[in-house]
């Protein structure tokens, strides 16, 4: 068994399409429309056929909730592997992604978490 899709709600769908591939760099693997709001997938350009990111509409009434307090307390609704936290931080920096936990080395595990924009804090993670 494997992770084949996971999802994080957003606001705005064009704008996290935007985002998610423009900023961070992940690609856009499935544009469906389904309605007002479509399939929208994104992956790492690092495996194409991995694991897919469902770039998913926050219309049900329990979602703005459950987001909303889930940013109120500084939790990350993800969490995406990098090789390298610090320079990730500096790269994200520059492009204008504001963090709200700068990078932080816990035993074996660097982390740092930003805002993406679209209604979610963000995790970015490695260990050595």
């Amino acid at each position: 068994m494997r992770i084949h899709l996971t999802s994080v709600f957003v606001d705005d769908q064009d704008k996290a399409l935007r985002f998610y591939t423009d900023v961070l760099g992940f690609v856009k693997k499935h544009e469906i429309p389904l309605g007002a709001a479509r399939w929208l997938t994104v992956v790492s350009p690092e495996a194409p056929d991995g694991t897919e990111l469902l770039l998913e509409p926050n219309g049900h009434p329990a979602v703005k909730p459950y987001t909303s307090a889930l940013v109120e307390d500084g939790i990350p609704a993800a969490s995406f592997a990098v090789d390298n936290v610090q320079a990730e931080y500096e790269r994200l920096t520059a492009r204008g992604v504001t963090f709200t936990q700068e990078p932080l080395a816990m035993g074996t595990v660097t982390t740092a978490v930003f805002d993406d924009t679209c209604g979610n804090l963000i995790q970015i993670v490695h260990t050595d």
